[in-house]
Parts: structure tokens; sequence; C-alpha cells
């Protein structure tokens, strides 16, 4: 049977590397390769293309029969031997827009995306509150998905997780592992979560975590006896930190250190830097393990400058690391480039703790 042409250049993509596909009227097939949005085709797509291509993703003929009164829908879909996406449809200038986000059939592992080791050693402990963080396209999906796979391969636990939407599809292996996709299998992250406590749980994924009802509940389950996982969309770990205290109300954030500083075991955050080969994108991590020092810095309400200098005191006794002794470990070993190190330092340079240590040291040298 001859192949559909729209499925032959999405196997095309993959086979390049491809993490996301854009498809737009107007404009030519995208695909994002090691970070860059790059043209698959010189053919730029008509309204009515776009239009037919949305109807070959919809899963389900109720929902094809309303596409002209969608504006924004999401879905996934599956190409057999190929892979799975998650799907954005959406409307700009009247007609359609796709973005197919590229899920892989197999399970990553710790070691394969690199992940330090203190992480497997914290997601092992028994009960306690981890926070996984990373902008968009960092790889914090993956990681989650790495997390639930080293446990599910060397303890016998009951994971539940709470995804918008699933990714990564986790088949039983020494664990029992219950997937909940928002919209489907349950209401809402915070109804899923409530309900998750009342299901006889060992480990608890929550793959975003971004309200203070869904936080209260989070930490309260740690306090519980329960190991929660809990996903944010921030670059750092001092900026993780202050999202999630800032969740609770101002009259209970004083409260919500305390408890924290109890149930925290650590945070990570990540991104994605290009190789020196140019084959591909390796991750970087930054990773906060909950010392005594660490949980004495949150119940006295220490500042962030504070906290970076605990991680960098502390990093090879505890095994935290942060993304400047990562970046320059990746250039020691040749790994990334010079170049590449230098823009990751400007950008670390302009983030909100870097600044404040500058204004401090400017203080000093100006007394």
């Amino acid at each position: 049977m001859k192949q559909d042409p729209v499925q032959k250049i999405i196997q095309v993509a993959i086979k390049r590397g491809a993490s996301d596909l854009h498809i737009k009227a107007g404009d030519v097939f995208r695909a994002r390769i090691d970070g860059k949005l790059v043209p698959l085709t010189k053919q730029r797509l008509t309204p009515d293309q776009t239009r037919a291509i949305a109807l070959m993703l919809i899963p389900h003929e109720e929902d094809r029969r309303r596409i002209d009164h969608f504006k924004d829908y999401a879905c996934s879909w599956g190409m057999p031997g190929v892979g799975r996406f998650r799907v954005n449809l959406l409307r700009q200038r009247s007609s359609f827009m796709i973005v197919m986000r590229v899920i892989p059939f197999a399970v990553p592992s710790l070691e394969s995306l690199g992940v330090p080791e203190v992480l497997a050693t914290l997601v092992e402990r028994p009960h306690g509150f981890i926070a996984i963080s990373g902008a968009s396209g960092s790889g914090r999906s993956s990681t989650m998905a790495a997390m639930i796979h080293h446990l599910n391969s060397t303890v016998e636990k009951h994971i539940v997780s709470i995804e918008n939407p699933i990714e990564f599809l986790h088949r039983d292996l020494k664990s029992s592992i219950t997937q909940r996709d928002v919209g489907i299998d349950t209401g809402s992250v915070y109804a899923g979560l409530q309900s998750a406590v009342r299901q006889d749980p060992d480990v608890i994924v929550i793959g975003e975590l971004r309200d203070g009802d869904t936080a209260e509940t989070a930490i309260k389950a740690a306090e519980m006896g329960h190991l929660v996982i809990g996903v944010f969309s921030t670059p750092n770990v001092p900026s993780t930190l202050s999202r999630l205290l800032a969740m609770f109300p101002s009259e209970d954030r004083d409260m919500a250190r305390t408890r924290l500083a109890d149930v925290l075991l650590g945070v990570s955050a990540q991104q994605l830097v290009p190789r020196k080969t140019g084959d591909g994108r390796i991750a970087v991590f930054e990773v906060l393990v909950a010392t005594d020092a660490v949980r004495d810095w949150l119940r006295t309400h220490g500042t962030l400058l504070e906290l970076q200098d605990l991680m960098t005191a502390d990093d090879e006794e505890s095994g935290m690391c942060t993304f400047d002794s990562e970046i320059a470990r990746l250039v020691d070993e040749e790994i990334i480039t010079a170049q590449t190190a230098e823009a990751l330092s400007a950008q670390q340079q302009a983030s909100p703790k870097k600044a404040s240590r500058r204004a401090k040291s400017s203080s000093r040298k100006s007394s």
C-alpha cells in the first residue's frame, strides 16, 4: 500500500531526530531538530490541506464532525512503527495550525539521560517530596518518566501518575503503575491528586504542579508517608522553590516553609544544550539535596543568594550540583564547546540569583 505523503514526511522527521513538528497553512512543514526549527518541504500548505491533516489526527469521530467549531484542541495520535505524538490544534488567521510533540515508544533510563546519580538515590526514598523542573522543551517529562521507570524496574510499589496528557506509556514490571490522563480519566490535576491519596499509593507523580490547592495536597501526601514527585515549569532550583512557596496564601507561607523543610528530599532543574559533535543535545542539571543546612535555610527564611552558596559549598559531599559546575565539567570533558558554555553562563548571569550576587559584590567594593 502506498504511504500517505504526510505520514512519509512525519517518518522522515522522526528519523532526523525531530522533537516537534509544525504544520501551518501558508507555510512549509517544519520540524524542531537539535533545538532549531528547520523546513522539511518546499511547497507551502493550503488551508484545505492543513484542515485535512487535522482531521487525520483527531481520533474521535464526534470530534471530527465538530472540527470547524474548534479554536483549540488537544489529543494524542500514534503512527504504527514510527511513534506517538502529543497533538495541539489551534486556529490562526482563521485557518488551522498543528503542533506535534514526539513521544518516543521506549521509556528512557536515568543513565541514558545523564541524570545525576543522587536523583536515583532520592527517588528510592520511601517518602518525601521531590521537585523536577525545567522550561518547556528542557526534557523534564523524560526525566519524570525515567524516575518512574527506575522504580518500576527495581521495587514493588504502587505508582500513581496524574498527567496532562499522558506521554510515555509504562508497562507494569516490578511495580503496578496507574496512569491517569487529565480530562479523560480525571477532571483535573487537583481532583486526581485528591483521589490518589485514597488509592493505596506508594508513589504519586504530578505531571505539572501549578496551583495552591494542588501544592497543599502534595505536601500533605508527603507528610502522610507517600513519595511525591511534582513537576514545575521553572528554569532553575531557586525559582522552583520560590514558585512552590508562592502558591500558598501569604498568611500560610511561614508554615508552608516549615512543612516543606520537613518533607523535602530534593529539587532538580535542567536544560538541553547542543553537543560539541553537533549530534543532538545533552541535558545539563542543577540539583539541590535537602541537607540539614538546606532545611534550616527554609525554616529561617534564607535568601536565594544564601541557597546558591549552600549548593556550591556542599556539592561534593551531598551530590548537589549547580548549572555553573556542570557546564564547566562538560567543557572539560569536551562534550560541549567553550562558546556554548559562554552563552549558557551569560544566561545564568542574567538570572535574578546572579544579579543579586553582582549587586552584593558591587556594594562591597564601594564600601
